[in-house]
């Protein structure tokens, strides 16, 4: 499976975005799907997760109730709607799959649990 992210952006605090994860080569149901981030000079940080199907999400404290991940099976894709954007929420976000069959007992938010990864998409809040 490979992973493509895009749909970042320049946006006003405040503001929203969208940001899609489309993979390709294999289905996503065998796989819980996450998104991250990564700021200039910091770790990289879980944002948030679904399960196989969807049906469970978790995220991180800092974005809790703002952002929102979803999962379009049909399409084999995945998003991260992202609204009352913060300028601290500037990075470049990735997505982000982990096998179920792995991570049978929870959906995973370390990134070691991940095993494939899109190759980022930039998103700059401004103040």
């Amino acid at each position: 499976v490979q992973l493509q992210a895009s749909g970042g952006g320049l946006v006003q605090a405040g503001g929203s975005l969208r940001l899609s994860c489309a993979a390709s080569g294999r289905t996503l149901s065998n796989y819980h799907m996450g998104w991250f981030r990564q700021a200039p000079g910091k770790e990289r940080e879980f944002v948030a997760a679904t399960n196989w199907n969807g049906d469970t999400t978790h995220y991180g404290y800092s974005v809790e109730g703002r952002f929102t991940i979803s999962r379009d099976s049909a399409k084999n894709m995945v998003y991260l709607q992202m609204d009352t954007l913060k300028p601290e929420d500037t990075a470049v976000y990735f997505c982000a799959a982990a096998s179920v069959r792995l991570n049978f007992l929870a959906i995973p938010i370390i990134t070691s649990a991940y095993e494939l990864w899109g190759q980022g998409t930039l998103v700059t809040v401004s103040s």
